[in-house]
Formats: structure tokens, C-alpha cells, sequence
């Protein structure tokens, strides 16, 4: 049963819901190339207000390929840097085509730092991380909305920022802990790719001991920890891409290790039509978009 404070709470989030929306760092357009009788070839149609773009055709196909198998790229820029030539995290912005990233994991597991580090590397993507949206929206802090509301309260609040966040694309998203939790939920995070970033508890027990983290206001934190981690360990594991990260790893580390696995990633799940494409183009047959 609702009641009226989750009610209050929930009108406060529906309503705060479009001053969330991410500024983009760029203003994309997406165009369609699209040849029909009636319409002149490579003309830029409009759908649903904006312009788009069809993800089969050539002009739309950036073409990026996995920078780590193309060790050119992987070089020093000059004999008296350390920087590469390019960051791989540039390229993994296009192979992405607009696909959100989201990012799951155990409290403290360093999903807002990893994934606002990606997004500032990949350039035109922007970071969202739904606790802070959730706080903003509510003005409360995490612990407050457990302690007034209740945990059943937070999950369905967190419910609807993910819904309101999942509407948008080029976005890297950082999400609750205990989001996972919620079936329903990955409704919306199969609309991008899921990021689990898994960490020993008791690495994370040294990231955030002393903290007034809800879940762990007890007698044994650490053991409270390691429990609500198996119980949500075979939700965890369902993600696109787990990436293990240690305490001898710092956040530009981690992120490194997201970037090398995403791209393998698209490597090894390339979209259906680019797969058609390859096979016609292998039969000596012509691709026509």
C-alpha cells in the first residue's frame, strides 16, 4: 500500500523528472539516407521530431574499429610522452552509436567514479548517476529517504529515475546498488550495455567504512556486506560486460579496463546487419542500403 509520503515522493520525482534531462556536449544530428521511389537518394527524412540516421547504411557506419588490435594506435604520441596518439576511449564513443552505458555493482564498488572517468574520456557522452539525481529530485540524502521513507520507498523512487534516465542516449549511468533488484528494472538497462564492476567486500568495506550507508547500520557492516552480495550476485553477473577491479587498481585503471571491455564486447556481439553486411560482401555480392 502507498502512502502518502511515498505518494509526495513520487509526485516530487515525476515532476522533477525533466530537469534531469543531460546537456549534450554536442549537438548530433541524425540523418537517414534512405532511397524510395518517391524520394531522391540520400535525402535527410525526419522521424518522431528528429532526425535520424539508418544504422545500415555505409555513410552512417563510422567505421572505428578496436583500437587495442591496431597497435599503431596504441603508441606514444612522441619518444618524450607517455600519452597514446589516441585515447581508446574516443573511439569507443562512435563503435557505441549512442548506446547507453550503465553501470551495476555493490555500493562502493566505484561505479560513479569509473563511469563519470569514462565519460569525460569518451568526449561525447555525459554522466548521470541515479543517486544523485534521486537526491537532488528529493532533497534528501540517501540515508534520510531510508530512515523517513523506507527501503520499499527508495527502490520504487529509484524505479522511476532509471525510467526517466533511460530515455536518453549517449549517456553513462551510474545506478544503485540494489537497483538490480528489481526485475522490471532491467527492462531499461538492456536498452544499453550493462557494466558490472565486481570488487572483493572486503576492499569495499576499506573504500567506505565509517560511511552511514543504509544497508550497513549494523552489528557486523562487513558481514552484512558480504551477504548482500550473494544475494544479488546472480544478478550482478547478468550484465553485457564484468570487469574485476582490485585495490591496487586506481579509477583511471578501472577505466581502462572498461574501455578494453566494451570494445571486445562489440567485437564479439556485432549487430545483426553488420554481420549480413560482412556475409554479402565475403559472397561478392553487393550491399545496398
Amino acid at each position: 500500500m502507498t502512502t502518502p509520503r511515498q505518494t509526495l515522493l513520487a509526485a516530487l520525482l515525476v515532476g522533477a523528472a525533466f530537469s534531469f534531462a543531460p546537456t549534450p556536449l554536442h549537438q548530433p544530428k541524425y540523418h537517414a539516407y534512405v532511397t524510395t521511389r518517391s524520394t531522391p537518394p540520400n535525402r535527410i527524412l525526419s522521424a518522431g521530431g528528429f532526425e535520424w540516421e539508418d544504422p545500415t547504411s555505409d555513410l552512417a557506419d563510422p567505421g572505428v574499429e578496436n583500437p587495442f588490435k591496431n597497435p599503431d594506435l596504441l603508441q606514444p604520441a612522441d619518444d618524450d610522452s607517455d600519452a597514446l596518439k589516441i585515447d581508446p576511449a574516443r573511439l569507443l564513443s562512435p563503435r557505441l552509436r549512442g548506446c547507453n552505458v550503465y553501470f551495476i555493482g555493490m555500493m562502493g564498488s566505484g561505479k560513479s567514479a569509473i563511469g563519470d572517468a569514462l565519460a569525460r574520456r569518451m568526449g561525447t557522452y555525459n554522466f548521470l548517476d541515479t543517486d544523485a539525481i534521486l537526491e537532488r529530485a528529493t532533497g534528501l540524502t540517501i540515508p534520510e529517504i531510508f530512515e523517513t521513507e523506507g527501503e520499499a520507498a527508495f527502490r520504487e523512487a529509484e524505479a522511476q529515475v532509471l525510467d526517466s534516465v533511460h530515455a536518453h542516449v549517449r549517456c553513462v549511468i551510474s545506478t544503485g546498488g540494489g537497483l538490480v533488484c528489481r526485475l522490471a528494472n532491467w527492462s531499461k538497462l538492456q536498452t544499453g550495455l550493462v557494466v558490472y564492476l565486481k570488487v572483493d567486500p572486503e576492499v569495499i568495506m576499506k573504500r567506505i567504512e565509517g560511511t552511514d550507508r543504509p544497508l550497513l547500520q549494523t552489528d557486523n557492516p562487513l558481514e552484512t556486506l558480504k551477504k548482500l552480495n550473494e544475494e544479488r550476485k546472480e544478478r550482478y553477473e547478468q550484465a553485457d560486460v564484468t570487469v574485476e577491479v582490485d585495490e591496487t587498481m586506481d579509477i583511471q585503471m578501472a577505466a581502462d579496463a572498461v574501455i578494453r571491455a566494451l570494445h571486445d564486447f562489440i567485437d564479439n556481439n556485432p549487430p545483426a546487419w553488420k554481420m549480413a553486411k560482412a556475409k554479402a560482401q565475403a559472397d561478392g555480392l553487393d550491399w545496398v542500403n
